[in-house]
């Protein structure tokens, strides 16, 4: 029974999750799979995952990596990576599979590692034909790559130069608006059929982007989609913590080594994974909204996918902890979001 210091809700899902591979994969799968049962696993690898056979082998890594005391808690949910040559045919494969759960559209050189990417949507046409056919979704990254658009509104240019047009040319595909970052991704959402969802971070839920130049630059607050004005981050937390089943949890955790992100020219991407489900219950906590969480971690993202709903739990309690100042990765290090901060809720072990 929930009570004002503990939440018993069903074991959460993650409909966005940076993975990586090999010895840095292994370094922060168990993050991941100590408190959510499945996650879309993002195929930006390098070279990225275009086909359903790749898919397959990178599941496996996946699976091979999990600790023994975890193996049978967590299931990869794969995807491919969209690109100018991806055929009809792949999507039939995938769809077959029963292992690809969507295909992700990254504009080319949007963020990283997307220089494979689509450079012109119009040459996706028929591949996105298949997709509506066949019922996969389309996830985006939505933002403009134009370098002429200001880096604060390339979300707004997205929805309203290219994704207006293609729901309108593709009126039954299934598509997720991924980290959505504005009000107008909100509003663009709301409005949409059920078929088009959005996924939330936790850092955009509690950061805006004040947080990149507190105290001088911060690198480890650097994400794309970048982190906006206020005015956002409320319409965001307002969205999360609304009911509305077209919004759930996506944590778009991305690790990179603290010699990456403390550099000249720094990767985007925040990690978030050491304290995902603990993050949003704070933000949700803030915004008196725990009786929302549930459905936003575990239930809205799994009837999105059509999956079952998880039938495990996991505890949180209201408790005082501080979040380490690094983590091990792999022969390297990197900073977790809130790195030394004290955060409020911790799962139970």
């Amino acid at each position: 029974m929930n009570t004002l210091n503990t939440l018993y809700i069903t074991r959460p899902d993650d409909f966005h999750l940076h993975l990586r591979d090999g010895a840095h994969m292994r370094a922060v799968l168990p993050y991941s799979a100590r408190q959510f049962a499945r996650a879309i696993i993002m195929p930006n690898l390098k070279p990225p995952i275009v086909t359903t056979e790749l898919a397959r082998a990178y599941r496996q890594r996946i699976l091979s990596a999990l600790p023994d005391h975890l193996k049978n808690d967590f299931e990869p949910l794969m995807t491919l990576y969209l690109t100018d040559n991806t055929t009809p045919d792949e999507i039939v494969r995938a769809k077959t599979s029963n292992i690809v759960h969507g295909v992700k559209l990254y504009p080319a050189g949007a963020t990283t590692n997307s220089d494979a990417g689509v450079t012109d949507i119009t040459r996706c046409y028929n591949t996105l034909e298949a997709m509506e056919k066949n019922n996969m979704p389309l996830l985006i990254h939505g933002e403009a790559t134009d370098p002429a658009v200001d880096i604060f509104d390339k979300e707004k240019v997205f929805i309203d130069n290219v994704l207006t047009p293609l729901t309108q040319r593709f009126p039954d595909l299934r598509i997720v608006l991924e980290h959505i970052t504005t009000k107008d991704a909100v509003a663009f959402v709301t409005a949409t059929p059920g078929h088009i969802a959005a996924t939330i971070t936790a850092h955009h839920l509690r950061y805006n982007r004040n947080a990149l130049f507190k105290g001088g630059i911060r690198p480890h607050h650097y994400c794309l989609p970048i982190l906006k004005r206020e005015q956002h981050r409320q319409s965001l937390l307002k969205a999360a913590t609304s009911g509305n089943k077209k919004f759930f949890l996506g944590t778009d955790s991305a690790p990179h080594a603290r010699s990456l992100k403390e550099t000249a020219c720094g990767c985007a991407g925040i990690f978030t994974a050491h304290a995902a489900i603990e993050l949003y219950a704070e933000a949700f906590d803030q915004a008196n909204a725990l009786d929302k969480l549930e459905a936003f971690a575990s239930f809205n993202g799994a009837d999105f996918y059509q999956l079952p709903r998880n039938s495990s739990h996991i505890t949180l309690k209201k408790e005082n902890w501080q979040i380490p100042e690094q983590i091990k990765f792999a022969e390297e290090t990197l900073v977790p979001i809130g790195a030394g901060e004290m955060l409020g809720w911790k799962i139970c072990a």
